[in-house]
């Protein structure tokens, strides 16, 4: 189990509104579990406040969006929009499933920091959220 801190890094898992597809979001979700992350599953059906607010209560650091139904226009910027309401505009919003090329500018205009399309590898996911939490832990350190 990798840790980079006395505490490991916790990830949210959504799908939103009417996506139900649950293969990529299991396989991502063991992934994360074999790198030593915690990860937290909303389940399906969720509206983006449900997320918001799950993850402001459960404290994550992340929160990770499957989208495979076309909707991540309407659903993603809503999510953040949330996040920011409430106070959590700083935890690291992703995405990743079937999302044209042509739409990403807009979704980390709307504050998605980062989209992984279909087809990307575990590991490069895996990779990512660890060199963003050594990078966030080290500029802690800084500022303590």
């Amino acid at each position: 189990m990798t840790q980079f801190s006395n505490r490991r890094l916790r990830v949210l898992l959504a799908k939103l509104g009417m996506d139900t597809h649950t293969i990529g979001v299991t396989v991502i979700a063991h992934a994360l579990r074999d790198a030593g992350f915690e990860v937290i599953f909303t389940g399906l059906k969720q509206t983006p406040e449900m997320v918001a607010n799950t993850a402001v209560q459960e404290d994550v650091d992340v929160i990770g969006v499957s989208s495979l139904s076309a909707a991540h226009l309407k659903h993603l910027p809503k999510l953040a929009e949330f996040l920011r309401a409430k106070g959590a505009g700083d935890k690291l919003l992703i995405a990743g499933g079937v999302v044209p090329f042509e739409d990403i500018p807009l979704l980390e205009q709307a504050g998605v920091r980062k989209i992984f399309t279909m087809g990307t590898e575990t590991r490069v996911i895996v990779e990512y959220l660890k060199t963003w939490w050594e990078a966030k832990l080290a500029a802690e350190a800084r500022d303590a």
